[in-house]
């Protein structure tokens, strides 16, 4: 060595050594570096998945999905086995469809976190078991049009977000989890004798008012990747591995496998080799089901799901209790050897659950894999057969109106159908054949009716309400437009301080003269049982009404009656009246051939009849005015509106009915006695008669074919169908339903459904209509003088009216068509003195307001 060039031979090597050691530095800086960066990544991953998570959760829409009980089950024709797994596999087809969607991936999705996540539930809550389904914003067009695709009778309703905490109570809850890896499958509900939801549900509904739970499973669709280890189970097993040695994890046992199997063999002799070798296992029958159990569950959609129970109770033991409960009920899924099972595990920290809980939240870390059979097993709507009691059904069915639904016109009310409102209108063409609404009481019938005809006053038209409550006149009167205040009449027998005079046996022509009679006859029918009534009666009444008639100058009234059988000087001076000579027959010879004690019996008879009405001073200042306050066929040619309030409570039962049948006959006879005017000139007046049973009389079905000629529309209600038929007569119930255009059902009883479910089928059925939600109907609505499919309808909310406005209607009212009571008194005093000469006692004095 040249000891010349040694100490360049060191400072070669410090000069090495240094660069060693920079080397290493750089290195351990870029690991720590990398360190950092990771661990920054993580935080900042784990951040933004959290926010995702916190703004999509304040996104989702939840829907309340109710289907009807009876809509299969009055269908069903398969065995009970049979149609189970039907209608599961319905469920197993929808929820295919959501593990059919792509799953979002790429490197965004990656660090912000997946937002296509749906929530499944079960909810108990006030003793209501209800199904809903919370869903991202993007994807509840495709949801609903699948769940109503695979169930058309289902009904989808966003709500607000429940809460089952109680603010003084205990809550907790539950995570399930499989106890082998998600490839393994579970048992489905091909595998179950019974639903397998019914488990799940008895249990929900034994959770009292004053608790509430929740079975949640969040879904979404799972990347293929979860298939490759059940298939590679499956084929090492069917290659004659067991069971255990097939399904053996974990990356130890894998890499030191894979290590051995490259460099192990080579240390081994071949005879050792050979010794080594072992026969294939051969499988059992069970491992042979649990191979094609993999299989089977790899070859359908996949679903991430999390499975949370939430409890909330008054007590900690209680919760735990309802908890428990709930959790066992999944106990039916188990296969405890070559398969998985559910097992419920309590969580770590519940503030952090019970946060996911509420924000609906998927983690990762608690996710297992189901197939679309597994999940419908799990989840899935009731089935009609399902008998677990407090389930919210859908009460009653409903459709969307048809395409040719009109335009305009008078607005019924709305119809809501799969998120979507369309009003619904009817024309006034089709008004004309009429409209019959019928439904039990408060279920909505005066909402519509007060609706229709603030509608109909605020359009101008004319209109008539027959009101035997009040309440409908009243809400009326305070929504009057200012422009119609002066065409308001308001008939109200209880304002006896100025009554309102109102004669039936007014007429303008001989024609009305008869129909007059008739229907005055008519109505004592109708007050009256027949067998109380009989031709004798008919025959005495319709000659003195007759007799009375003839005077035009001074018209008789029914209160004139009995006079003209007790006062004989009165009755000689009406004779003087009267042309007709079978009318002076019935005087002159026949009265005048029957003895005193038969004129006795047959005044007794007949004044027993009307005089229940004459000596009621209430009804005797309204009836025993020879002239009425107010002109029919003015009212209508001249569109004014007359609000008939008979309320019973005020007026009286059978007052209440007299009225009522005069002023609708009245009505008739104006409409009729437009002949005079060619149709054109005929202005539509709505006539609406609430409890109309009992103000009409057997010629409604001439009302109901002739009336629409003289532009007379009708709008009638009633409860039920029984009102309409006397004894065995069922005449006006037919005229009813075989006349009219437009029929407007409410809910409805049995019997009543009974018929009505024809006029409605095949859309709805009589379980819908004896179920039909509060202002809510069926519709079955003409259009151009044709029926169209029915459908259902929710009526428009009433409108709070003007009270004052009200109240100075009603004053105006009686000052301008009443009289004053004193007066009418005097005026009736005159006329009905017994044994008066002088024909002065027949002058009507005049009036003053």
């Amino acid at each position: 060595m040249n000891w010349l060039l040694l100490p360049f031979y060191v400072a070669d090597a410090e000069s090495t050594t240094e660069d060693g050691g920079s080397l290493v530095a750089i290195v351990v800086t870029l690991f720590i570096i990398l360190i950092l960066c990771i661990v920054v990544l993580y935080w900042l991953r784990r951040f933004l998945h959290h926010l995702t998570n916190l703004t999509n959760s304040l996104s989702l829409q939840l829907l309340l999905v109710t289907l009807p009980k009876e809509q299969v089950a009055t269908k069903q024709t398969k065995t009970g086995r049979e149609f189970l797994l039907e209608q599961i596999g319905v469920a197993e087809v929808l929820w295919s469809a959501v593990g059919g969607l792509k799953p979002q991936g790429g490197i965004k999705r990656w660090l912000y976190g997946r937002t296509d996540h749906l929530s499944l539930e079960i909810v108990a809550q006030g003793g209501i078991i209800s199904f809903y389904v919370a869903v991202p914003p993007a994807l509840r067009s495709f949801l609903e049009q699948q769940i109503l695709s695979h169930y058309p009778h289902a009904q989808i309703e966003e709500k607000g977000d429940y809460n089952i905490f109680l603010p003084h109570g205990f809550t907790s809850g539950r995570i399930l989890k499989f106890y082998n890896p998600s490839i393994f499958p579970i048992k489905t509900y091909k595998q179950l004798e019974a639903d397998s939801l019914n488990s799940i549900t008895n249990a929900l509904s034994k959770i009292p008012i004053d608790s509430g739970a929740v079975v949640q499973l969040v879904v979404r669709s799972a990347h293929s990747s979860w298939r490759r280890e059940g298939v590679r189970i499956a084929c090492d097993i069917q290659q004659g591995k067991s069971f255990a040695e097939a399904s053996r994890k974990g990356w130890f046992s894998k890499s030191v496998k894979f290590i051995w199997s490259i460099f192990g063999t080579s240390f081994v002799p071949e005879s050792k080799k050979e010794d080594k070798e072992k026969p294939k296992h051969q499988l059992s029958p069970l491992e042979q089901e649990m191979v094609k159990g993999l299989e089977e569950k790899a070859s359908k959609a996949g679903l991430d799901v999390v499975i949370r129970i939430v409890a909330s109770a008054p007590s900690q033991d209680l919760v735990q209790k309802y908890l428990e409960d709930i959790a066992n009920s999944f106990v039916q899924f188990n296969i405890y050897q070559y398969g998985n099972r559910l097992e419920a595990y309590t969580p770590r920290a519940l503030d952090k659950f019970l946060f996911n809980f509420i924000h609906r939240n998927l983690e990762t870390k608690d996710a297992i894999v189901l197939n679309a059979e597994e999940l419908a097993s799990i989840y899935h709507f009731p089935l009609p057969t399902t008998e677990t009691p407090n389930i919210k059904w859908l009460s009653a069915r409903r459709t969307s109106v048809p395409v040719n639904i009109p335009s305009e016109g008078l607005i019924l009310g709305v119809n809501f159908y799969r998120g979507e409102e369309k009003l619904v209108k009817i024309k006034p063409d089709d008004r004309r054949r009429h409209i019959y609404i019928i439904g039990k009481s408060g279920t909505g019938k005066s909402v519509l009716i007060q609706n229709m005809v603030v509608q109909d006053i605020k359009a101008g038209y004319g209109v008539g309400l027959i009101d035997p409550h009040g309440d409908l006149v009243e809400g009326v009167l305070g929504r009057i437009p200012p422009e119609r205040v002066d065409n308001v009449i308001i008939f109200n027998p209880s304002d006896i301080e100025r009554p309102i005079g109102l004669n039936m046996l007014e007429y303008t022509s001989p024609e009305q003269m008869d129909f007059a009679v008739q229907e005055m006859v008519a109505i004592f029918y109708k007050l009256f049982p027949p067998e109380m009534i009989g031709p004798m009666f008919e025959h005495n009444m319709r000659n003195v009404m007759l007799t009375l008639m003839a005077d035009k100058e001074y018209p008789g009234t029914i209160a004139d009656i009995p006079r003209m059988f007790t006062d004989k000087e009165f009755q000689k001076y009406k004779l003087t009246k009267v042309t007709d000579p079978v009318v002076r027959s019935f005087w002159e010879k026949e009265m005048a051939q029957t003895t005193d004690f038969h004129k006795s019996e047959m005044l007794g008879y007949l004044i027993s009849k009307v005089g229940r009405f004459v000596e009621n001073e209430m009804m005797r200042n309204i009836i025993g005015q020879p002239k009425s306050g107010f002109n029919f066929r003015e009212i209508m040619d001249k569109q004014k509106i007359i609000l008939v309030n008979l309320a019973k409570g005020t007026t009286g039962e059978v007052n209440s009915a007299l009225l009522g049948l005069i002023i609708v006959s009245k009505l008739q006879m104006a409409a009729m006695s437009r002949a005079d005017l060619p149709e054109a000139e005929r202005k539509d007046f709505y006539l609406y008669i609430d409890e109309f049973q009992n103000f009409i009389t057997d010629s409604i079905a001439t009302i109901l074919s002739e009336a629409r000629k003289y532009r007379l529309d009708l709008v009638i209600a009633n409860q039920y169908l029984q009102q309409l038929v006397q004894g065995s007569d069922t005449k006006i119930r037919d005229a009813v339903l075989g006349t009219v255009g437009t029929l407007i059902s409410f809910k409805i009883g049995v019997e009543d459904a009974e018929i009505l479910a024809k006029e409605f089928a095949p859309v709805f059925n009589a379980f819908d209509l004896v179920n039909i939600e509060q202002y809510n109907a069926y519709v079955k609505l003409l259009v151009d003088n044709a029926p169209l499919r029915p459908f259902n309808m929710r009526t428009l909310p009433p409108v709070e009216g003007n009270r004052d406005l009200a109240n100075k209607l009603k004053e105006l009212s009686r000052l301008k068509y009443g009289c004053s009571r004193w007066e009418v008194q005097e005026e009736i005093l005159e006329r009905t003195k017994l044994g008066s000469t002088s024909t002065k006692t027949n002058v009507v004095p005049e009036r003053t307001l």
